[in-house]
Formats: structure tokens, C-alpha cells, sequence
């Protein structure tokens, strides 16, 4: 009896264990499972010119976002708009060895020879916006060459020679050592030869700081009461240039052009109140994509550093009054719930 019943049980068992659902493995179309594996447990190093305002939160929240869906990290070491703390950020990272390694240099000249020094020691290199004049692996961001001839452009609608008005303008621009100044001058010179009406009477760099945009904007005011047009160069700037502007009562006078990354708060809200005229936004959301797209490349298909440079240029979004929606800027909070 003793027996009969020990064989039924093991029958029982047997045919529970077969009745019991099979995990199988993760489907696989042919690529999919190469794509996770490529992705999983990697390291990406990110060395901002600053964290604490737009651009850099934007690329943050949504690298962050994709890294944690697909199971790698990204570290970051901020240098707080201090070259020489960059420069030491990125030596730090290039003796960790991660994956891929991501600058936001200020300034064109100081990561020229870390640049290849990342690649040498294996490691892939993406730059953000601002890039230096040696290249790496990728570059993410606006043409600023383009973003310059687009903003010279609207002032000379605006102010130049069929447009009635005396062509006179101002430009606050920002440091001068960056890629943003460097080649928006080459833009804005090449596309004022064309114009000779237009009359730059001040040209003047806040360092990008929007406490000297505005005092520098009102003296410039002061000195040019008959004032067309003035161009700024980033909108944490030029909200001071349009602070500016507002007090001195000339909102209808001054044709303001900005651009920038195309918050809500800095780009949309100065639109929609008068205090820019034409905003040229590089859409810092598209970046993030555009950003995590070149990190997955990089991870998936392994290039030897500095072997198939890449570039990934940000449509720019020319905003106005007439154009503006809701969906116009972005917010913060937006990009860290949405993942990306």
C-alpha cells in the first residue's frame, strides 16, 4: 500500500510540473536582444559647464530617464562654469575609464587636447552644444552658425532698409571664448556685409549674466534713444537685456531677437509678454533625444574612438507671437515625468 501510494504521488507531482507554465525566454526579432545586452551595465560620464539651470537639467532628466530603463548609469562631475574644475572633471573621468564620456566645454580651446586624450585611452566622446575645435566621436547640438544667420536675418527684416526704420542696432553678447560667440560673429558678420544700412552702434559681452545685460542694455538705451534693434545671445542672459528694455518704456520701439533652449519660463513666457520679439529655440527635449540616441549608437555598435565621427545638428524652432502654442516650450518637471 505504502508503495502504491508513494508511486501515485510522484505521478501527481509529475503531472503538476507539466501542467505549470514555462517561462521562456525574451522574444528576440533579431536585434533586440543584441540591444539590451549592449546597453546593460554600461558607464556614461557627463562633464557639464554648469547643473543648476535649463540646458543642462533638460540633458540631465532626460539621459537620467534612459538609463535607468535600460540598466546603465550616468555619472556626472559639475564644474560650476570653471574651465580649470572642468578640465580636472574630465582627466578624472578619463582615469575611470568609463564607456562613453560627454562634454559641455565653455570654452573651445580647453578640452582640445583631452579630446583625444579620452579616445586614445578607448573611450568614445560626445559633445553637447558647445563643442571644442578637435572633434570626437559625435557632436549633439545647434549649428551656431546657422542660429546666428537666422537672428541676424530678423533684425535685418525688422530694422533694415524695407522696413522703414534707421538700422541702427545693438548686440549684448557672452563670453567671447565660446562656440555659441565665436561662431554667431562669423554668422551675424557675414550677414550684415550684406546689409550696409544697418548700423551697429554698441556691441558689448555680459558674460552671460542677466544682472550686466541689463545695466549694460541701459546705457546703451541712454546713449541710443533712437535704437532699432538689439540681438542677445542666450535668454539667461537676455532676460536682463528685456528687463532693460521694459523699463525704459521701448517694448514697442526695440525689436528684441533671443534664443536659447526654449523653456517655458525663459523662451514662451518673454514671447508671449513682449519682452522678445523673435526667440530661435535649439528645443532642449529634441537634444535629449538626440543625445541619448548617440550614446546607444556608440554602446551598440563599439567604433574605435575617433574612427566614424558623427554629427546629429538640432532643428531650430523659430518662435513668435503669431506662431506660439502650448506646445510651443518645455518645463523641467515635464521632461523628468515624461522620460525625455
Amino acid at each position: 500500500m505504502r508503495k502504491l501510494l508513494t508511486t501515485a504521488f510522484a505521478a501527481t507531482i509529475t503531472l503538476a510540473a507539466s501542467l505549470s507554465p514555462v517561462m521562456a525566454d525574451p522574444y528576440d526579432d533579431g536585434q533586440s536582444k543584441a540591444y539590451y545586452e549592449a546597453l546593460k551595465g554600461k558607464r556614461v560620464a557627463f562633464v557639464p559647464l554648469s547643473m543648476g539651470f535649463d540646458l543642462t537639467e533638460g540633458w540631465n532628466a532626460g539621459m537620467q530617464n534612459q538609463a535607468k530603463a535600460l540598466g546603465y548609469t550616468v555619472d556626472i562631475r559639475d564644474p560650476n562654469w570653471n574651465v580649470e574644475a572642468g578640465v580636472q572633471a574630465v582627466n578624472g573621468f578619463i582615469a575611470d575609464k568609463p564607456d562613453v564620456l560627454i562634454l559641455h566645454p565653455l570654452d573651445q580651446q580647453a578640452y582640445n587636447r583631452l579630446v583625444p586624450k579620452a579616445m586614445k585611452a578607448g573611450i568614445n566622446v560626445i559633445q553637447v552644444n558647445l563643442k571644442s575645435i578637435t572633434n570626437g566621436d559625435a557632436y549633439v547640438g545647434a549649428d551656431w552658425y546657422d542660429l546666428g544667420r537666422q537672428q541676424a536675418e530678423a533684425v535685418v527684416k525688422a530694422c533694415g532698409k524695407d522696413s522703414g526704420k534707421n538700422g541702427k542696432i545693438a548686440i549684448v553678447t557672452g563670453q567671447a571664448a565660446t562656440p555659441t560667440i565665436v561662431i554667431g560673429n562669423m554668422a551675424f558678420d557675414d550677414v550684415f556685409a550684406q546689409h550696409p544700412e544697418i548700423q551697429i552702434v554698441a556691441k558689448q559681452s555680459a558674460d552671460f549674466d542677466p544682472a550686466k545685460a541689463k545695466a549694460i542694455t541701459s546705457t546703451i538705451l541712454k546713449q541710443n534713444p533712437d535704437l532699432c534693434g538689439i540681438l542677445g545671445v542666450w535668454d539667461g542672459q537676455d532676460t536682463g537685456t528685456a528687463a532693460a528694455i521694459r523699463e525704459a518704456n521701448m517694448q514697442d520701439q526695440i525689436y528684441f531677437v533671443s534664443s536659447g533652449g526654449g523653456t517655458r519660463d525663459a523662451a514662451c513666457k518673454n514671447v508671449e509678454n513682449g519682452g522678445f520679439d523673435v526667440y530661435i529655440s535649439y528645443d532642449v527635449p529634441g537634444q535629449a533625444r538626440d543625445l541619448n540616441a548617440a550614446v546607444k549608437i556608440l554602446l551598440e555598435t563599439k567604433p574605435a574612438p575617433g574612427s566614424a565621427p558623427f554629427a546629429l545638428y538640432t532643428p531650430l524652432k523659430i518662435i513668435t507671437k503669431d506662431n506660439l502654442t502650448a506646445t510651443s516650450c518645455w518645463s523641467l518637471d515635464e521632461m523628468k515625468a515624461s522620460g525625455g
